[in-house]
C-alpha cells in the first residue's frame, strides 16, 4: 500500500505551497538527528515533491543569484573572460 503524505502539491494553493515548504524546511534538521529511518525517508519524499512544484510554478522566484554563480562570480571581481 503506498503511503501518502499530505496534499499532492499541484493540488496546493501558491500560499499553502509557501507554507508547506517553509515547514519541511525548518523540520528537516530535527527530522535528520532524531527521526526514524521512516521517517526521513517520508520527509525527504515530500520535500522533494513541494520542491519540485516550487520550482515549476515559480522559475523567476527560484533563479540563482547571478553572483552565486562562477561567472557571476568571476564578473562581479572582475575576472570575467
Amino acid at each position: 500500500m503506498a503511503e501518502r503524505s499530505g496534499i499532492d502539491p499541484h493540488e496546493l494553493n501558491d500560499p499553502d505551497l509557501h507554507r508547506e515548504l517553509a515547514y519541511l524546511h525548518e523540520t528537516r534538521h530535527e527530522t535528520l538527528l532524531h527521526g526514524s529511518e521512516d521517517a526521513l525517508e517520508v520527509h525527504t519524499r515530500r520535500m522533494l515533491a513541494l520542491e519540485q512544484e516550487f520550482l515549476r510554478r515559480f522559475p523567476q522566484e527560484s533563479a540563482p543569484d547571478p553572483r552565486r554563480t562562477r561567472a557571476g562570480s568571476r564578473e562581479e571581481t572582475g575576472q570575467a573572460i
